[in-house]
C-alpha cells in the first residue's frame, strides 16, 4: 500500500452528475495489463521470431510513444502497427474481463439518488463493445462517451470542454471517478470540483493512493447518506 490516503468527502445533495471511467475504475485493469504486457508481446514475438523480452521492450516503447493520445487506445491503429488482429485477440480473451467489487451496487445507489450517470472512457469503441457485451453494465448509464467521439483524450483539458458542450453539466455539481491521476489533473484544471481517485485499479496490483486527490479502494466507500 503506497502513499497516504486522502479520505473522500462527498456531499451527495451537492452532486447532480456522476462521471465514471471504465478500465481500472469500474472494471479490473488486470485484463488490460495482462493483454498488452504479456499476451500481445508473446504473440508478436512468435509471429516475428523474436524472444519475448525483446518483443516486450519494443512494444513498451511503442506504447509509451502514444501515451495520452487517442492512438494509445485505438485498436485499429495497433492492429496496423503490429500486424496483429488486436480486436479478435481481445474477443478471444474476454473471459478475463471482470467488474470491480461494489460497482453494480454503486451504480444502483447513484440511480436511486436520481443522479445522471455517464461512462466517460478513453477506450476505443471496439474495446467498449467487447466489454459491455461481457459485463452487461451498459443499461446503468444515461450515456457512454468515448474519447474518440470527442476528438481528445481525457488527459487534455479540451476533452472536458467538448464533453460539457455535448452532455451539459455543472462543474461544481459533478463527480468524476478515475484511476488515472493525469486525467483527474486535467479535469481539475477544467474546474470539475469533486474528483475521486480509484487506488486499486487491478486486483493483482497493490493499492496506490493519489498524492493530491481523495482516494477510494472500493466504491462502497462513497455509498453513505451525506
Amino acid at each position: 500500500m503506497k502513499g497516504r490516503k486522502i479520505e473522500p468527502q462527498i456531499e451527495w445533495q451537492q452532486i447532480d452528475t456522476v462521471m465514471l471511467d471504465m478500465d481500472g475504475t469500474l472494471l479490473d485493469k488486470h485484463f488490460d495489463d495482462y493483454f498488452w504486457e504479456e499476451h500481445v508481446p508473446e504473440v508478436y514475438a512468435r509471429k516475428n521470431k523474436m524472444n519475448f523480452f525483446d518483443a516486450y521492450d519494443l512494444l513498451m516503447e511503442k506504447y509509451k510513444s502514444r501515451e495520452k493520445t487517442l492512438e494509445w487506445t485505438d485498436l485499429d491503429f495497433w492492429s496496423e502497427q503490429l500486424g496483429l488482429n488486436i480486436t479478435d485477440m481481445k474477443e478471444k480473451m474476454n473471459h478475463l474481463i471482470q467488474v470491480h467489487p461494489y460497482v453494480i451496487d454503486f451504480l444502483k445507489f447513484c440511480r436511486q439518488k436520481g443522479k445522471k450517470i455517464y461512462l466517460v472512457t478513453n477506450a476505443h469503441s471496439k474495446t467498449l463493445a467487447i466489454k459491455m457485451a461481457k459485463t452487461e453494465i451498459e443499461s446503468h448509464f444515461d450515456r457512454i462517451i468515448c474519447s474518440e467521439e470527442i476528438g481528445f483524450a481525457k488527459e487534455e483539458t479540451e476533452f472536458w470542454q467538448h464533453l460539457e458542450k455535448k452532455i451539459g453539466f455543472d462543474k461544481e455539481r459533478c463527480l468524476l471517478a478515475d484511476d488515472n491521476e493525469d486525467v483527474l489533473k486535467s479535469a481539475e484544471e477544467y474546474g470539475i470540483k469533486n474528483l475521486i481517485h480509484v487506488a486499486k485499479s487491478s486486483s493483482t496490483m497493490p493499492v496506490k493512493y493519489a498524492e493530491s486527490f481523495q482516494s477510494i479502494i472500493f466504491f462502497k466507500e462513497l455509498m453513505d447518506e451525506k
